[in-house]
This record gives C-alpha cells, sequence and structure tokens, in this order.
C-alpha cells in the first residue's frame, strides 16, 4: 500500500458520510450485521480477483472473499461474461430453465450422496428445507445439532450458536440456548444440543431422545465451532446411531464443500442422507441447495399423489445464478481443488512457523482453503474450548484491526476463505503483517505471551 493508501485508510471520509446517510434507512446503517464495525463500516468501490478496492481508494487483500461465496475471487472473467449472456436473454421466469437440469447434472455427478437435488436461494434456506425434509420423511419433529455450530437463520437452526459461559449449561448436558429474542419455547425444547468430537456424550444425550429425532445436523468443518474436522470416529458413531435410530444424517455443507472436490464428506467412509450447500456454488449470486437420497427427496415431488413438503421459491433455481453457479463449479475442478488447498497447507504452516518465532499464545486450525487463528495455545476440539475469553477476543479484534490497517481483510473470527485468485504471494504478506500484530497483541496483552 502507498502512503497516500495508508491515509485514506485512517480517514474513511467517503465511508463515514455513507454510514451517516445509512443509519437513517437502514437499523444500525447496515443490512448484514457481519459487516457492521465501529465508527462505520467500509464501503467498497469495487473488487478484481483477490483485490477489493474500498472508495476512498485503499485497496486490500481480500481473505474474507463475502463470507466464504467467492471462491474464485472477485469478477472472474469466465464468470462475467457468461452472465452477461444470459441477463440479455432475462433473469428470472415462471417457467423452467435447461440450465437449471445441467447445473444439477453436474453437482450429483460430482458427488456419489447426491441423488436428487433441489436449488434455493441461500444457505439458510437450504437447512431449513433440509431439515423440513427429514421431518416428512421420518415423520418426527425434533433434530439434533451440535453446540455453537452455525447453520443460518433459521429459529431451529440457529440454537446454541452463541452460547456463553453464562447460560450453556452442563458439559454432560448442553443447553438449547435461543439466539434471537421471542424465539419460541418450542424451538428450543426440539433442538436437541451435542457436544462436538465427544462421542460418548453425544450418544448418551441421543439416546435420552430416541423415537423422537429426525435428523442430527451437523457441519463436519463448523467455522464457529472452532474450524475443526469432525472425527470420523463421531461422524460415524452419528451416522450408525441414526441407522438404528430410523433418522436421518444431515451435512450443513454451506461453506465446506469447498473443501474437497465432492465437500468435506468425501473425507469420511460414510455419507450423509442429506446435504446443504450454498456459498460458492452461486459464483457470486444469492444460492442454495439441498441434495440427497432419491427416497427422501422424494418428499418434494410433485408428480406424487401427496406431497409430503410443499416447497417453492420464486428466485429458485433462476438462471442468472444457474449460469453464475455452473461455471463457478466448471472452473472449481479438481485442479483447482488441489491449487487453492495447497495455499491453506501453506497458509497454516507459515502461520504455526510465526506462532513459533514470536512466541504468542495462538494455534491455527482449517481444513483444505480454509483457516481460523485462535488466540490459545492448544487447538481447540469443540465449541466451549474455542470459546474466547476477555483477553483472547480483545487481543483478536486488536489482530484484526491491525490487518486491515495493513491492507488485508480477514472474517471477524479472524478466518480465511482462500481463493483460486490468490497465489502465494498474497500468503507471504499475510504472514508477515500476523507477525508484527501478534507482536502488538502481546504488547497489550501480556498474559498472551507464552512463558
Amino acid at each position: 500500500m502507498s502512503s497516500t493508501s495508508t491515509i485514506l485508510a485512517k480517514q474513511h471520509s467517503k465511508s463515514a458520510e455513507l454510514f451517516t446517510r445509512a443509519k437513517k434507512v437502514l437499523p444500525g446503517g447496515v443490512s448484514r450485521n457481519t459487516i457492521f464495525k465501529l465508527p462505520h463500516p467500509d464501503y467498497v468501490e469495487k473488487g478484481q480477483g483477490c483485490y477489493v478496492t474500498d472508495i476512498d481508494g485503499v485497496t486490500r487483500i481480500d481473505f474474507a472473499n463475502n463470507m466464504a461465496s467467492l471462491i474464485h475471487g472477485h469478477a472472474n472473467p469466465d464468470i462475467t461474461q457468461a452472465i452477461i449472456e444470459q441477463v440479455q436473454k432475462g433473469t428470472a421466469f415462471t417457467m423452467a430453465t435447461e440450465i437449471e437440469i445441467e447445473y444439477a447434472e453436474l453437482l450429483c455427478a460430482r458427488v456419489p450422496g447426491f441423488e436428487k437435488i433441489r436449488f434455493v436461494n441461500s444457505g439458510t434456506e437450504a437447512v431449513m428445507a433440509m431439515i423440513k425434509a427429514a421431518r416428512a420423511f421420518t415423520g418426527k419433529e425434533k433434530i439434533a445439532k451440535v453446540e455453537g455450530a452455525y447453520h443460518g437463520a433459521y429459529d431451529y437452526a440457529e440454537v446454541s450458536q452463541t452460547a456463553a459461559p453464562k447460560n450453556w449449561g452442563d458439559a454432560d448436558q448442553p443447553a438449547s440456548v435461543p439466539v434471537a429474542n421471542g424465539t419460541p419455547e418450542g424451538a428450543l425444547d426440539d433442538v436437541i444440543i451435542i457436544p462436538y468430537n465427544n462421542v460418548e456424550k453425544a450418544l448418551a444425550i441421543l439416546n435420552q431422545h430416541k423415537g423422537e429425532l429426525a435428523g442430527i445436523l451437523i457441519d463436519p468443518v463448523s467455522h464457529r465451532v472452532g474450524m475443526v474436522p469432525a472425527s470420523e470416529e463421531f461422524v460415524e458413531a452419528l451416522y450408525q446411531w441414526t441407522r438404528e435410530n430410523d433418522a436421518l444424517l444431515m451435512f450443513d455443507e454451506v461453506i465446506t464443500f469447498r473443501v474437497n472436490y465432492a465437500g468435506a464428506q468425501q473425507n469420511y467412509k460414510v455419507a450423509p442422507d442429506l446435504t446443504a450447500i450454498g456459498k460458492m456454488i452461486g459464483g457470486g449470486f444469492p444460492v442454495g441447495a439441498f441434495a440427497g437420497r432419491n427416497d427422501v427427496m422424494e418428499v418434494l415431488d410433485p408428480t406424487q399423489p401427496k406431497v409430503l413438503l410443499p416447497h417453492s421459491g420464486t428466485f429458485s433455481a433462476n438462471p442468472v445464478t444457474m449460469t453464475a453457479g455452473l461455471t463457478a463449479m466448471r472452473l472449481f475442478d479438481e485442479k483447482a481443488v488441489n491449487y487453492v488447498n495447497a495455499l491453506g497447507d501453506l497458509a497454516r504452516k507459515e502461520i504455526t512457523h510465526t506462532i513459533e518465532k514470536v512466541g504468542i499464545k495462538a494455534c491455527v486450525t482449517g481444513a483444505g482453503s480454509m483457516f481460523r487463528i485462535h488466540l490459545k495455545e492448544a487447538a481447540p476440539s469443540n465449541y466451549r474450548q474455542s470459546y474466547a475469553n476477555e483477553d483472547e477476543a480483545k487481543g483478536l479484534k486488536l489482530l484484526l484491526s491491525h490487518l486491515f490497517e495493513q491492507g488485508l481483510m480477514m472474517i471477524n473470527t479472524c478466518s480465511a476463505m482462500l481463493s483460486t485468485a490468490m497465489t502465494e504471494k498474497e500468503i507471504m504478506i499475510l504472514v508477515e503483517h500476523l507477525s508484527s500484530g501478534f507482536e502488538k497483541v502481546i504488547e497489550q496483552y501480556p498474559s498472551l505471551k507464552k512463558s
């Protein structure tokens, strides 16, 4: 970054002006709380590849990629051209389109467990519909989910995603904790919380609800839980429990579908009955989808005498999203998957080396092209272990602010979602500024220095 850019980064003059306007018409000045920050959000001018330029002319390396949705970075020329051609033909119709079929064929051929697929408009919708499909198929109401896991903005899916020491209850019996004020008690009663990566405790809780559960919902590399992969033992135990208790195993791969060519589920011996996907499969446009076994997906089938789950959506499978998504996923072939995952391996290796060199209590977790930095000496294995204490939380905020000032954008959990537009150069720039950032954190929070 130039000295001029540095000055602009501190002034944020145009962004401040826009935020003043925004507060008059938007609650808190934003339409999504994830971009809010004090004194104000930063407003973008343009993005190209792995770089984003704000309206004050400051260019930053984008390690957030719109919350993991841009696997090829910004304004990929192949995707852009395909979109332009489709928009000129129309954007949405009260009719089916051939490209919807073409995209479904690609995804079903890509993932062995995808026998049928249905497109929706967001990851939240995908998870919501997946849960409803499990209920419709099994005739049961309750679901189980992992403590701390994020599954979108649906009453049932979001239970306990923000649990804290003051309300999360006993580790052997985690409480069902609401996120939003006014969440119905019925939603809390119908969601059973299990600890992540603890087979014994999870099964003990599940066994208390035999005959009640429609399914178990897990994210195999849950970002909010700590971005540590679910152990094979844990996944297989949950799978076996669902076989024995007429329930379904549901994977939320809205984020983790990037982890391998056929998603994170490719890394396990067992396959989920249903999977929700989203984010990167839209090629930069709003999207979601859920897929799974033929017999389960049949609950949606309008050709059946009785449709167990009537389901639709005005913009579901619109041709613009389908075109962008199909182009993006064709580009994200096995070579591209291996490339961006190798960048992830490099980042985790170099960050670990920097942590050791600086002598800070920190670690890096992740899988594939994702990683998360914790201000903890040992890598967490569950949500409670990943939960940041006061110094850790303040240290992470300081670290993120330092990186932003140095021209690097991260997700507010100090996480990164890499894109194929990146190279080793961008990884090493991040590592360099992490080193100085770690030193700044230690200076202000001595408790985070290794003894």
